[in-house]
């Protein structure tokens, strides 16, 4: 792990505003960032790489992010005998052990093995060094005779010089990997409070869902990668920003709603349940409040071209035995899961997806969105999943929005950093100051709990 750079301003994180505080120069500083990727990203952390079925067949692959390092995600062959506990999923970096060459330029495709361009070594699928040229020198024959030019010294090990091998895990067809040998299993990483929603997601009656693959999109937010995790932590800004969810009731805050953390606060699930809209209270809400009241992103006289895209078809698996109140079932419409530090597994009504966080500097991030259905479902279904999705992603009709506010707040940051003094810091008081880390769900969305909680836990694991 590479030394820590003081950042610029030589400014710490200040102590008497716990994690309700966030200094400008969080968000700013590149020294911050560096360490940040060093900690987090290529630390002992679990980061998100793919969907198992992006890479159906062996020999497919998919090139994928961890932090700043291009990585291959591929599908290995696997004896017969060891198919019962081996998934065949590895995860190599995209650089060749000899000269450093990112020698996989595709972004997917089929291989059988990986060769390097510019001087042809090659690589077997799980990243072992199978063979390159001239090892063994050549041979040439001269007025003195037979002798050898060149080739590699005797102690040259194929074996110890392949592609560098992530650790990887698979979790219902989301595949995980790390560059750490100190990182905790992968259900020990996302702790007992987080896995229940995925599993009411991606388990089935009989396993893990077949999923299939609906389609991609990806855009460049400049702003920094901690804000996206932020906005999908923060559960009332969606009533307030987003016209599509404050006026057709996809996400207002008088819904039923839960805002669930694991245990160290940094992966969170915001859960709520959708109303009819309108300027009313929301239905069975038990709220006798208007909070539309106001609210400028709210249209009253606003309809829509075509109805389908509220064709919202309630699914059997969105009721599942409420996991912190036992003997009781609970249906959100909406499940929203942030897994520190890069991805959002996303369900909002019947749009699946999950969206992938890969930083580029302080000061920008690309967001890949993965739209996804299940193997089962039906034409009709699918047709809804994909009508849906287009709420989502960079043009969405909800999701431009964020990439625009993410924007807007990482200039006024570098504006108010503008003197390399780092002043300035966002305020997270919205029920209170206390990270709520430990402490049972908020059974609201008007809290900022699980921004501070994020906070508290980044603090620690950057030694800030």
């Amino acid at each position: 792990m590479n030394a820590f750079i003081e950042p610029q301003t030589n400014a710490r994180w200040p102590v008497q505003e716990g994690s309700s505080r966030v200094p400008f120069w969080a968000y700013t500083d590149p020294a911050v960032y560096q360490r940040e990727l060093d900690r987090l990203f290529y630390g002992p952390h679990w980061c998100y790489v793919g969907l198992e079925a992006e890479i159906p067949k062996p020999g497919d692959y998919k090139l994928s992010w961890v932090g700043e390092r291009q990585v291959i995600m591929v599908r290995d062959r696997v004896m017969p005998k060891d198919r019962a506990t081996d998934h065949g999923i590895r995860v190599v970096e995209n650089r060749c052990a000899h000269r450093g060459v990112r020698f996989c330029q595709e972004p997917h495709g089929n291989a059988r093995s990986f060769v390097c361009p510019y001087h042809q070594w090659t690589y077997k699928l799980n990243g072992d060094l199978a063979g390159l040229p001239f090892k063994d020198g050549v041979k040439v024959v001269t007025e003195q005779g037979e002798c050898i030019n060149g080739g590699m010294p005797p102690d040259f090990s194929l074996q110890h010089n392949g592609l560098t091998k992530l650790r990887v895990e698979v979790l219902h067809g989301l595949v995980f990997a790390t560059f750490s040998d100190q990182a905790e299993p992968l259900r020990d990483y996302l702790g007992p409070h987080i896995l229940p929603w995925l599993d009411r997601i991606f388990q089935g009656p009989n396993g893990s869902r077949q999923l299939t693959l609906l389609g991609y999109n990806r855009q460049r937010i400049p702003g920094n990668w901690k804000l996206m995790m932020e906005n999908i932590k923060d559960p009332y800004h969606p009533g307030l920003l987003h016209t599509w969810f404050v006026t057709f009731g996809l996400w207002r805050a008088d819904q039923k709603s839960r805002m669930v953390m694991d245990e160290h606060g940094r992966h969170a699930v915001m859960i709520s349940r959708r109303n009819d809209g309108g300027q009313g209270p929301a239905k069975d809400s038990g709220v006798q409040t208007d909070v539309t009241q106001g609210v400028t992103s709210f249209k009253a006289n606003m309809t829509l071209h075509d109805m389908r895209l509220l064709d919202v078809v309630p699914e059997p698996w969105w009721t599942v035995p409420d996991p912190t109140q036992p003997g009781q079932t609970i249906t959100p419409t909406v499940t929203m899961i942030t897994l520190f530090p890069s991805l959002i597994v996303q369900q909002q009504v019947n749009s699946l997806s999950t969206r992938h966080i890969q930083p580029r500097g302080h000061g920008s991030f690309d967001f890949v969105w993965t739209h996804f259905g299940f193997a089962d479902d039906t034409p009709e279904m699918t047709e809804r999943r994909l009508r849906q999705a287009n709420l989502f992603g960079p043009a969405g009709f909800v999701s431009a929005d964020d990439g625009e506010v993410i924007e807007f707040s990482q200039d006024g940051f570098e504006q108010r950093n503008s003197d390399g003094l780092g002043q300035g810091h966002t305020l997270c008081e919205l029920g209170g100051k206390d990270s709520g880390v430990g402490q049972p769900p908020t059974e609201h969305m008007v809290t900022e709990t699980l921004i501070r909680a994020m906070y508290d836990y980044w603090k620690k694991a950057m030694s800030l």
